[in-house]
């Protein structure tokens, strides 16, 4: 007998691939513990988390998202790659942690566990605590299949690659760059996600927050 995510990508042929941090998984505290993780390593009076959570509450327009955010910071007060690689290891090891706190998006939930479609979570970041992460989001066993470190935007390209032929594709995510534009660049429908723009970005569904998303996914999916 097939089990429930066998059954799922053998039925349908639309596939959602979703991101982790700034998608599904909402909230300063990640960020917020990697920039204090880099400032324990510099020695910083305090300073750099001030200025992140500047950058944070303004959407910077010259940062991808909030990591992007605290490495440009870093960098211009002395971080190298070495030390930055180091600081985010430290953070993703508090992960849904209070030291670093996240929340789901409204409507997820709902989402995930009614939609007629293989879900996928594909995001660059290390495994560490991602499973841990998605049960205290209430979104275990939501995924059928979920793949980490995945190199975005090289890494989605190779993913998209490997999908069947006469699959319907709709990638989810909060950067244009690494989320979206490979799946975009194949003809495949893309939807964006959070305050973070990109004046390049031309997706086909765009939404500041999940729940205002549901009803263009679900004509989506209608076909």
């Amino acid at each position: 007998m097939l089990d429930e995510a066998s059954h799922r990508k053998n039925s349908v042929n639309s596939i959602l691939l979703f991101d982790f941090d700034g998608t599904i998984a909402l909230g300063d505290g990640p960020v917020l513990a990697y920039a204090q993780q880099v400032a324990n390593r510099l020695g910083d009076d305090g300073s750099l988390l001030d200025d992140v959570r500047a950058l944070i509450a303004t959407a910077d327009e010259e940062a991808l998202d909030g990591y992007d955010a605290v490495r440009r910071l870093a960098e211009t007060r002395g971080a190298d790659a070495r030390l930055l690689s180091a600081a985010y290891l430290a953070s993703r090891a508090q992960l849904a942690t209070p030291d670093a706190p996240i929340a789901v998006p409204d409507g997820l939930v709902d989402f995930l566990a009614s939609v007629d479609a293989e879900r996928v979570l594909v995001t660059n970041a290390p495994a560490i605590r991602i499973v841990d992460a998605l049960e205290t989001l209430g979104l275990g066993g939501l995924f059928d299949r979920i793949v980490t470190g995945a190199g975005k935007p090289a890494g989605l390209e190779t993913l998209l690659a490997a999908l069947p032929e006469d699959a319907r594709v709709l990638s989810i995510g909060d950067i244009w760059h690494n989320d979206l534009a490979p799946a975009h660049a194949r003809g495949h429908a893309t939807a964006l996600i959070g305050g973070f723009s990109d004046p390049e970005a031309t997706p086909t569904f765009r939404a500041a927050e999940f729940s205002t998303l549901v009803p263009q996914l679900e004509a989506w999916l209608r076909g």
